[in-house]
């Protein structure tokens, strides 16, 4: 667990895994493409952190390396952090927020 908080504390690796939610198996060509102003070594070298902590798995497809997110460790956390019994009160609470900022989809 230690390497995906370390993976998860990077501001630039959570947007890279922001992009893959969007938009899952992309190379790093179209990775970069979304990141003005960070280098294309940049963003490689915060993809293997990614991978190196499981967050990230590669698919070869030809010569194509297409990146796609792996969510199941950060679901780990989640269940090891957030008891069960605390799951109930904190959905409770996200759902007050977004009514209170008026992001309810009804």
């Amino acid at each position: 667990m230690d390497k995906v908080f370390k993976a998860l504390a990077d501001p630039g690796r959570r947007l890279l895994l922001d992009r893959l939610h969007a938009d899952n198996g992309q190379t790093l060509g179209q990775l970069c493409a979304h990141l003005d102003g960070v280098t294309r070594q940049a963003v490689t070298k915060h993809l293997a952190v990614l991978e190196d902590a499981n967050l990230v798995t590669v698919v070869w497809r030809g010569r194509e390396k297409l990146h796609f997110l792996n969510p199941v460790p950060i679901h780990e956390i989640a269940e090891r952090w957030i008891s069960k019994f605390e799951r109930g009160r904190l959905d409770a609470l996200a759902e007050l927020k977004k009514r209170l900022e008026g992001e309810t989809d009804g």
